[in-house]
């Protein structure tokens, strides 16, 4: 299959061009030519050294990652780009990178992959950015308790233990998510009136927010989070016949 096709398909499934204009990250093919041939496709949260070395030892053509390599541009290809970008020209190895657009779809995104994950009922898109949503946010269909949702999230692959700011309500039946580092929505979240905020990171001011609001918030791994939205895209690639493998390196952040 021509790369470009298998491009045009991805931008389109994920509205990419709807987010140009909030994201730092230049979403879309970032290294590789238009016109390269694509039979495996390896999938990974984030281009490192060391998932691009995984994607080269499995003879893929193109890595898809969550994590791109470019934030906001490029001066120059030294160092650490260098190190980077120079294994994938060499081995002609392509990168597609979806940054906040796979956090935010509504089916394929990582926000709607923890949701289904959660069993979350009457979702709608939470986390507003400009014009966009990065998150979803939905309604457990029998409340739940902090340390049944902490247990559920203590599973999610890469998560090594998830942090509970545990100020809200004994039972929960409202959460908004906001994958990776998503606690600066904790204000939409309590506007919202949901009894939590399902995120991968904190920050130190968010303790006394969440305490002061009486709103529970869950830290479950920025990496454990973000998962969701590759798999589904290594899903996608699987139905349109092209062999895939998944890249699992967790962080452990």
């Amino acid at each position: 299959m021509d790369l470009s096709d298998i491009v045009a398909e991805f931008d389109e499934r994920l509205d990419t061009d709807e987010f140009a204009d909030v994201d730092a990250s230049p979403n879309g093919l970032q290294v590789g030519p238009d016109d390269a041939q694509v039979e495996t496709v390896a999938f990974a949260v984030d281009a490192a050294e060391a998932t691009i070395e995984a994607a080269i030892d499995a003879d893929a053509d193109v890595l898809v990652t969550h994590h791109g390599l470019v934030w906001g541009g490029l001066d120059r290809v030294t160092g650490r780009n260098f190190d980077r970008i120079e294994p994938l020209i060499r081995n002609d190895l392509a990168l597609y990178v979806s940054h906040l657009p796979l956090d935010g779809h509504q089916e394929l995104g990582n926000g709607a992959g923890l949701a289904d994950y959660l069993g979350l009922e009457d979702r709608t898109p939470f986390g507003s950015l400009g014009p966009v949503h990065i998150g979803q946010s939905g309604s457990f269909e029998s409340p739940k308790t902090t340390d049944e949702i902490r247990d559920a999230l203590d599973e999610l692959d890469g998560n090594e233990g998830t942090q509970v700011l545990d100020f809200g309500p004994d039972e929960v039946s409202d959460v908004a998510i906001v994958t990776g580092s998503g606690v600066d929505w904790l204000d939409e979240a309590i506007d919202s009136g949901v009894d939590a905020l399902i995120t991968g990171e904190g920050k130190q001011k968010v303790y006394h927010e969440a305490r002061e609001a009486g709103i529970s918030v869950f830290l479950a791994g920025h990496y454990a989070t973000e998962t969701f939205g590759v798999r589904n895209l290594a899903a996608l690639a699987d139905e349109m016949g092209l062999e895939t493998t998944y890249i699992s390196h967790p962080t452990g952040l």
